[in-house]
């Protein structure tokens, strides 16, 4: 189940960002938990972090940053492009290959947040 859940590192760059969604689950330093209910992320103490869910982190990602992801399959294994300002008509920026889709949604994610820290 907590594959289902973004890393801790990505967690907390989400929060860095400014993300304040609900969330099932809490990282407390880099152990995750779930709590019962949703809690946002500023009405938690500062010793835990909420733990957005994958599609939570991508739809942050597009809605706040206009940045929109595609994983793509490649020669045995899988890539990603980002493209920015919602621009979907282009190809986008292309990034790396990574052998597992899992890895290449978490690199495409962390890559999205470097971005995003630039804007």
């Amino acid at each position: 189940m907590k594959e289902q859940f973004c890393t801790y590192k990505i967690a907390l760059a989400l929060k860095e960002l400014g993300f304040d969604e609900e969330c099932c689950a809490l990282y407390r330093k880099d152990r995750l938990f779930t709590v019962i209910g949703f809690e946002k992320i500023n009405s938690i103490k500062q010793s835990v972090i909420a733990a957005p869910l994958w599609q939570q982190a991508w739809s942050f990602l597009n809605d706040k940053y206009g940045i929109f992801i595609t994983i793509a399959l490649v020669a045995n294994g899988y890539g990603f492009y980002i493209h920015k300002d919602f621009n979907t008509t282009n190809k986008g920026e292309n990034y790396g290959f990574y052998p597992t889709i899992y890895e290449a949604r978490e690199a495409a994610i962390l890559k999205a947040i470097e971005l995003c820290k630039k804007i």
